[in-house]
């Protein structure tokens, strides 16, 4: 029989998340079609702080599986305004941010691109020019205005579209008939980011407040047979970050018995030099960049309601974002060449530069200062239609389809990026300290005077992103027994990506045109220090504190004019990098749910799913022509008209699962559940065709190359939880998950000679520069000896002298040597497993007004990255322990919340921009608070503070000396008002 108990939970679902009316919501969505079979129930409005979590509690209880969820706190209020940072309070996700926002989400230590987000059931597109081949959802996009109720699946139903191996995200919004009659509420916040007012004056925005408005209309007709719901959003924010970063990497790693190209630094080592068994690397660059960033966030939808009769409803709904972004930056940079240096090192096995200086004695390298000015835009479009027909009682059918899109373009006439490099030739001996946070640099010599600033190389890149879901899904359930429930169905589903880019590079990076073309009113003094006074070590009174900025579009202008080549100071209007995946999937699926009449309540669902893809992957190949050398460390290839290559690859997966609950008292119950997910490989992973990176050096150069045939990562889960609600609103847990993950698709790299081109570095001219005396790392002197001694032969062609150095172009020839490339490709490497905990607690203390929700997520596998050894190496990356603590004071007129949000250290990625280096993110720490104000039944007053503590995010490599990254950014915080109609 069906427990009347069982139906007492799922009228509690119901009336606490706000889901009643099964009718109209989408697939994937158990709750609202348990609600629907229970009787009618009184209409009630769920508001505050406290009953949103009493609401997802109540999700969590009376869910098939582990399944945690936010629902908002009264329609159109939701409890965060970015919907990473709502997910980040859930056990288990973690967030990545972007310009001090949540943007993307790590679930029980999985990755970004293996979490599938649903719009109210329905999968989506992704698009995003920061990555321009994952699958990753950015949740920057949308605002929370619309959104009535997120749910994070954790174990696998046979039901949910697959793509979810850490968790399936239902991102359900707003529809008329969940709360039948008239709604309206409208909003304006002020949003004031400290970080704008951090930053210097080229890059600042004019204000650091700006406007937030919001409104939603919601409204039933005709005795509840029609409704309409509309919502809409604009948002603008000013904010900043600055970050010193080893941008391009470090070189190496270099066995000390071995040196090889870091012969120099170990040579120069004056305190605790590397051991023959140590490994050691030194840094490529130091950069310290300045970033100012304007964005203006658009959302809107509009959802359609019918009901011509009880047992069938309809719904039409259309979701639009729009997210601009502008940014300006400036930088200082200084590059090394691993030549004659002096340093000292902390212990092995791997050690680390404390301080490290190159020795130029010549006072004529570059002091680097550049800028860029570009914008992108992101576009997000759903049109979807959901029916739910109910011919009998214990019958129940659903269709739904959409056509969604996702597209990331320029919108800006100077490129989605760009590089404007100026140099003053006059530096001397180089050092960097990396004893502390922040990287201090040093330059000796430095003379504006003697060295005026310049324009040097640029780089013009246009970057576009587009991914379409076309998507249909048929569902059906019947109660085949009296406390049994039948459900399948079947979906067939079209998702197209398509990821291009060009660049439009000069790499004139010893002097674009001469000094005197620039005034120099156009470049501006400025600090280093004062941006970084968060970061300990930048009060280091050695630190070079001297740098020009400049306005990106002036100097652009001034450097077009010079050169007379104004088409190389704009994006190319065509791509050279073009590719296109299509992957066609059908699926079917079988679950059966039953409530079993025993001693102690029992509820399993066992499902089976089948799903086959086709994976078609075309890719335009830039045709590689030549290497030619244009100045110290630069080889950049010349390129020819590219071809369009096209392969494919298919797969097919059955995938079971088993969902069971044990209410072994009213209060406590007992999860275990078992199934099998996958996860598609990246774009990038799936692409056909080999593409060169442009720049090559004396070394080689790099590329990469797809494989569509990469089968997705298959993960065997298990689960168990134990659950205690032990008061209205408290409830403890105590979750173990173990994935067992097959096929993960892990970067290789391989050696090749494609396109067999010659590159001058080792050719028969450079070993005769080397024969008279030139060291290998000094490339000036080998250029100048070429350019003397072979100016006029074939591939040599010298150009007027700079700095008192001979300028020109060297190209490869046929007798030269065939270049060497490390080519970045994928394949499916090892097995893995991972295995955690999640602990969860929420309590409030009687009617005190006062509460806490706090949790604890621990993570482990044991496969890691290990520091100490040589070349390639398979690790997961994103894994993380992760902790939250939000205590809330409410009562009628009152509502504050202190939210803190910790994620440990995790490897973010195994390659750095030299080669195979881990990129471990430092633990960081969070401070949010807010506090609401209810004047009466329909005005409220909110303050919100984000990032209070300022806290500051560092990535370092093998050590923490190893520095990959450190950025300041800083506290935002908004005021606004609610109205209620």
């Amino acid at each position: 029989m069906h427990y009347p108990k069982a139906r007492q939970k799922l009228i509690s679902l119901a009336v606490a998340s706000a889901c009643a009316a099964a009718a109209g919501q989408a697939l994937a969505q158990e709750a609202p079609v348990k609600a629907a079979e229970a009787p009618a129930v009184q209409s009630v409005v769920v508001t505050g702080l406290r009953q949103s979590l009493l609401s997802s509690m109540n999700l969590k209880r009376n869910s098939d599986g582990i399944v945690d969820g936010i629902v908002a706190e009264d329609i159109g209020k939701f409890p965060d305004t970015n919907l990473a940072e709502s997910l980040q309070r859930i056990s288990g996700v973690s967030i990545d941010r972007s310009i001090g926002e949540g943007s993307k989400i790590t679930v029980r230590g999985v990755g970004p691109d293996f979490n599938l987000v649903l719009l109210n059931g329905r999968q989506m597109p992704t698009s995003n020019l920061g990555d321009l081949n994952g699958r990753a959802f950015d949740f920057a996009n949308l605002a929370s205005e619309a959104i009535s109720q997120l749910q994070v699946y954790k174990t696998s139903r046979a039901e949910t579209a697959t793509g979810g191996i850490g968790a399936t995200v239902n991102v359900m919004t707003a529809r008329p008939f969940d709360r039948p009659g008239m709604h309206a509420s409208i909003g304006a916040k002020g949003v004031y980011d400290s970080t704008n007012g951090n930053l210097p004056g080229d890059v600042k925005a004019s204000k650091s407040t700006t406007p937030e408005i919001s409104g939603l209309y919601s409204n039933t007709f005709d005795n509840n047979k029609f409704g309409v719901a509309l919502t809409g959003s604009y948002q603008e924010r000013n904010l900043g970050y600055n970050t010193a970063a080893v941008s391009n990497g470090w070189r190496g790693p270099f066995l000390g018995s071995d040196p090889g190209g870091g012969k120099e630094a170990l040579a120069g080592a004056t305190a605790n030099a590397p051991g023959p068994k140590d490994l050691f690397s030194v840094p490529q660059n130091l950069n310290y960049n300045f970033n100012g960033v304007k964005r203006q966030r658009t959302n809107a939808q509009l959802t359609l309601q019918y009901k011509p009769v009880d047992t069938l409803v309809t719904t039409l709904d259309y979701t639009y974002s729009e997210n601009k972004i502008q940014t300006k930056r400036n930088d200082l940079s200084a590059w090394f060449n691993l030549g004659p240096s002096t340093s000292t090192w902390t212990g092995g096995p791997v050690s680390s530069p404390l301080v490290y200086q190159e020795l130029l004695p010549g006072g004529t390298s570059d002091i680097a200062m550049g800028a860029a000015d570009f914008a992108t835009k992101t576009q997000n479009k759903s049109l979807g239609f959901n029916a739910v027909w109910k011919p009998t009682k214990d019958l129940r059918f659903e269709l739904d389809t959409h056509h969604s899109t996702a597209e990331s373009k320029a919108d800006s006439p100077f490129g989605s990026s760009n590089t404007l490099g100026t140099a003053s030739f006059s530096r001397g001996n180089t050092t960097v300290d990396f004893s502390h946070d922040f990287p201090v640099l040093s330059i000796s010599g430095a003379d504006f005077a003697k060295a005026p600033q310049q324009v040097t190389g640029s780089v013009f890149t246009n970057g576009y992103m587009k991914g379409e879901v076309d998507q249909t899904q048929i569902k059906g359930a019947w109660k085949v027994l009296e406390a049994s429930e039948l459900k399948f169905g079947a979906a067939a589903s079209e998702v197209k990506n398509r990821s291009a880019f060009s660049n439009q590079q000069r790499d004139t990076w010893g002097g674009a045109t001469k000094p005197s073309d620039y005034p120099a009113s156009v470049f501006h003094q400025e600090s280093v220090r004062q941006y970084f006074d968060h970061v300990g070590g930048s009060g280091n009174s050695n630190l070079f504190n001297q740098f020009y900025t400049f306005n990106f579009a002036q100097v652009r202008q001034l450097a077009a004019t010079a050169s007379g080549l104004p088409a190389l100071y704009l994006p190319k209007t065509t791509f050279d990098n073009d590719a296109r995946t299509e992957e066609k999937s059908k699926s079917a699926f079988i679950q059966f749910n039953t409530d079993w009449d025993t001693k102690l309540p029992i509820r399993t669902a066992l499902g089976l799913r089948y799903e086959t893809t086709d994976v078609v992957s075309t890719a335009l190949v830039p045709a590689a022509v030549n290497i030619s050398w244009v100045s110290q460390n630069e080889l950049p290839i010349t390129f020819g008209d590219p071809t369009f290559t096209t392969l494919t690859g298919k797969y097919h997966n059955l995938l079971p699962s088993f969902d069971s609950d044990i209410e072994i008292t009213p209060d406590q119950k007992i999860r275990f559940s078992l199934g099998e997910t996958i996860g598609r490989p990246r774009y990038d992973q799936i692409q056909g065709g080999t593409t060169l990176d442009r720049l090559t050096r004396t070394f080689g150069g790099t590329g990469n190359q797809g494989n569509p045939a990469l089968k997705p990562v298959k993960s065997k889960n298990l689960d168990l939880a134990y659950e205690w609600y032990y008061g209205k609103q408290n409830f403890f847990s105590l979750g173990y998950f173990r994935k067992n993950l097959e096929n993960y698709a892990g970067q290789s790299q391989i050696d090749a000679t494609p396109f067999n081109l010659h590159t001058p570095a080792g050719g028969k001219f450079w070993n005769e520069a080397l024969a008279s005396g030139c060291a290998t790392s000094d490339t000036t002197c080998i250029r100048d000896f070429i350019f003397k001694n072979h100016d006029g032969a074939p591939g040599v062609t010298r150009g007027p002298d700079a700095n008192g150095h001979a300028t020109g172009v060297i190209v490869g020839q046929p007798s030269d040597p065939i270049a060497n490339f490390k080519i970045n490709s994928y394949s499916n490497q090892k097995t893995a497993s991972l295995n955690g905990l999640e602990v969860n607690l929420q309590h409030m203390f009687g009617n005190s007004g006062f509460g806490v929700s706090t949790n604890y997520t621990y993570v482990h596998s044991g496969l890691k990255y290990d520091n100490a050894k040589l070349g390639e190496q398979f690790a997961l990356v994103g894994l993380s322990n992760s902790s939250n603590v939000v205590g809330i004071y409410e009562d009628k007129k009152l509502t504050a919340r202190v939210a803190y949000n910790w994620r440990g250290e995790f490897l973010s990625s195994t390659f750095d921009g030299s080669g195979p280096n881990p990129q471990y993110v430092e633990a960081y720490g969070q401070v949010d608070v807010s506090v609401g104000y209810n004047y009466n039944d329909k005005l409220s007053f909110q303050f919100e503070g984000i990032n209070v503590g300022n806290s500051i995010t560092r990535t370092h490599s093998r050590t923490k000396q190893q520095l990959e990254s450190v950025t300041q950014q800083g506290p935002r915080y908004m005021i606004g008002a609610r109205y209620k109609f």
